[in-house]
């Protein structure tokens, strides 16, 4: 089926992110740093707020856990744009390309609605996008078929028109599951070439 929209993941497809990013500007202590990210603010911890857990209730909580890494959690909260170091290599510019030829551009991202507010001002590639979910904001994440479902409708093409773009392997199994064109991605040279071979760019 010929591609009519192209749905875009955002971490680690459009923007790189690591905690460590910001926790190795603030914390000299290797073992320290080690421990905090295997086991104080972790990825999986931090999903919680892509599901849709508020700051307010999840920082006191691991404080409470954690109190000798209060300055680290609070830091979580109050600079997480400084886990994005920048965008992916060449990502951006396959979609000023899609743009320019007005494929229609929509994204699905795991991302906190506290964060996600703080970081799309930052990012005015979005402007060229029509919509996007956002986990934080539906409580819904990826990998569950309740958000392609949602995303689906929202955007208003078939499942089996929109080609959804994805470095998570279960993410893009799932939508693959319902019917979704996919690209699991690995770098934007790749991804360039599947653009091309689409027809695309």
């Amino acid at each position: 089926m010929t591609v009519e929209a192209v749905v875009f993941d955002v971490g680690r497809v459009l923007y790189q992110w690591q905690l460590s990013h910001l926790f190795e500007r603030i914390v000299d202590d290797p073992a320290r740093l080690d421990f905090l990210l295997s086991e104080v603010v972790t990825e999986k911890w931090h999903f919680e707020h892509d599901r849709g857990r508020a700051l307010a209730d999840m920082v006191p909580e691991r404080i409470a856990l954690y109190p000798e890494y209060e300055a680290e959690i609070r830091a979580y909260a109050t600079r997480f744009n400084e886990t994005i170091p920048g965008p992916v290599s060449g990502s951006i510019e396959m979609v000023e390309r899609l743009a320019a030829r007005d494929v229609p551009l929509y994204a699905i991202t795991n991302f906190g609605a506290e964060f996600w507010a703080g970081f799309r001002p930052t990012a005015p590639v979005f402007d060229r996008f029509r919509d996007i979910v956002v986990s934080g904001e539906e409580k819904l994440a990826k990998p569950d078929p309740a958000i392609f479902e949602l995303a689906w409708k929202r955007f208003g093409h078939d499942a089996g028109a929109m080609l959804f773009i994805d470095d998570n392997a279960a993410n893009v199994a799932a939508a693959k599951t319902l019917g979704w064109q996919v690209h699991h991605f690995s770098d934007a040279a790749t991804l360039e070439v599947d653009l091309t071979a689409r027809e695309l760019i």
